[in-house]
């Protein structure tokens, strides 16, 4: 389906906050460009996704165990740099786990341009497709907010993962009506303060996602997690 978003609202960050400005008229996702990533660890490569090349960092661990994460709407400034997306990794990290972080096509130093949650489809089937090749046999998928809804889209068409965790998945937002039975679903995480996604609004869905998944509630955050990174890291972990 289309999704129906208002213009992409244009904000101002210093250099020392990368808190985010919302207002009614739309929401910007902030960068996560000037974290250093630790020496040596994630490696800067270019994978195939319908014979785009497609932009990714991907850091190895369990030559077993991976995850592929994905990262919010690129028309509001989301790509793979984002600081929740970032705060995944990390996470999973410490797990052991192989990482593989993207931008979807058209966002970063990937080719192609954005395509409304249909070509994205690809591009994840790509990612895992990815670190099956490298050997991995075990693949998790992790999304936040739009990466979340393009993985449960790809799920629920036939993409096979061990478990799938959803952060904050944009149920006010984006129509998730085609979505139905995800049995990978793990873990679903928000905000009591997210507007973008209500808890009550994924509380019903979750009915049809999969009744057996968690739903896990970080009181105060909003939707970006800002000053409540520390807490996602523990929900997640």
């Amino acid at each position: 389906p289309d999704v129906k978003l208002p213009e992409p609202l244009v904000t101002r960050q210093s250099s020392t906050d990368r808190t985010r400005t919302r207002t009614s008229v739309g929401l910007f996702y902030p960068g996560n460009h000037r974290i250093m990533r630790d020496k040596n660890m994630e490696k800067h490569l270019l994978f195939l996704s319908d014979n785009l090349k497609i932009e990714a960092l991907m850091e190895f661990g369990s030559a077993r165990k991976g995850i592929v994460i994905t990262h919010p709407h690129p028309l509001y400034g989301g790509d793979m740099h984002n600081p929740v997306v970032d705060t995944i990794r990390k996470v999973y990290r410490k797990k052991g786990y192989t990482t593989l972080r993207f931008n979807f096509r058209g966002t970063g130093q990937s080719q192609g341009k954005h395509d409304a949650g249909q070509g994205e489809q690809a591009d994840v089937r790509a990612a895992v497709d990815k670190l099956k090749a490298d050997g991995l046999e075990e693949i998790h998928l992790a999304g936040y907010s739009f990466g979340a809804w393009i993985n449960a889209r790809s799920v629920f068409a036939g993409l096979s993962v061990k478990r799938m965790v959803m952060v904050s998945p944009p149920a006010a937002m984006i129509d998730f009506s085609g979505v139905g039975s995800l049995d990978s679903l793990g873990l679903v995480v928000t905000g009591g303060r997210d507007d973008i996604a209500p808890v009550e609004e994924i509380e019903k869905m979750m009915q049809t996602w999969n009744k057996t998944a968690h739903l896990e509630v970080i009181g105060p955050a909003d939707h970006f997690y800002g000053g409540y990174l520390n807490d996602l890291a523990v929900v997640l972990s």
